[in-house]
Formats: structure tokens, C-alpha cells, sequence
């Protein structure tokens, strides 16, 4: 008996994959537990139109995501902060700190977990990565200025 998963199921298959299952172990396990459907002609179809759409939408959201890297790879980021004769930062630049900037500043809706750099904690410049989607990533400079008094 063909039928199409709704979930995943360890050893069977992954959800939305069409397998032969014995009558009984779809009939007593995989319906009852609504883990499994009937594979007809108007179900499979419904199935590829799921897939189709999830693929479309993933691919607007990469379109997306590319688009949003270019626009922050763009953006240069100045910061001024209190250091020592030495270059040496009283305390140190972190994630959080260039989120709050990209957000306040530039407007882009950036969360500090995605943000992957060492803190800064010299003057100068250091570049910093923005995981923007999976396999998408834009860097920007970070630029670290003295503040005179």
C-alpha cells in the first residue's frame, strides 16, 4: 500500500516521502497515529504542490537574504570609545554592541548571534561576519576610534 508520510519516522522515511508500507502496519500503526495517508492520485498531487511552494519560497528567501548582505556589506561601522596611550580599549567591543549600531543606525534587523568576531578590545579596524541565511554571510569593517579629551 502506498502512503505519504505527515511526520518523520525513524527507519521509514522523512516527512512528505510516498513508500510501500505493508496493509497492516499502515492500517494498525502509521493512520491510527496519523503519521502516515492514503497515496492517491488528489494527495500526491497535493503533495507536489507543497513541495513546489516550499521550494519557491525558499528560493524568494535566499533571493532575500543575498540582497541583505549586499546592503550590509556596504555599511562601515565607526565606533569611538575610551582607550589607553597603549591602544588597549578600558573594556571591549562585542556583538552585542555592532547589533544595537546596524540596528539603530542602519536599520537592518540583525540579531547578535549571528554576528561572528573575537570582541574587540584595540583600536583599528577588524572585520566582522553576518550570518544573514545558511550559506549566506556579509562582512562588514568595524572601526574602533579613540575618544579625545
Amino acid at each position: 500500500m502506498k502512503v505519504i508520510l505527515l511526520k518523520d519516522i525513524k527507519g521509514t522515511g522523512k516527512k512528505g516521502d510516498i513508500i510501500n508500507a505493508s496493509d497492516g502496519h499502515a492500517r494498525n500503526y502509521l493512520f491510527p497515529r496519523k503519521l502516515a495517508k492514503l497515496a492517491t492520485d488528489s494527495s500526491v498531487k497535493e503533495l507536489e504542490h507543497h513541495k513546489e511552494s516550499a521550494k519557491k519560497r525558499k528560493d524568494e528567501e535566499l533571493a532575500n537574504a543575498k540582497d541583505l548582505a549586499k546592503k550590509i556589506e556596504e555599511v562601515e561601522i565607526k565606533i569611538a570609545s575610551k582607550a589607553g596611550e597603549s591602544g588597549k580599549l578600558f573594556g571591549s567591543i562585542t556583538n552585542k554592541d555592532i547589533a544595537e549600531i546596524l540596528n539603530n543606525e542602519h536599520g537592518f534587523d540583525i540579531d547578535k548571534k549571528k554576528i561572528v568576531m573575537a570582541s574587540i578590545k584595540s583600536l583599528g579596524t577588524t572585520e566582522a561576519e553576518i550570518k544573514v541565511y545558511p550559506k549566506v554571510t556579509a562582512k562588514i569593517n568595524v572601526t574602533v576610534v579613540s575618544i579625545e579629551n
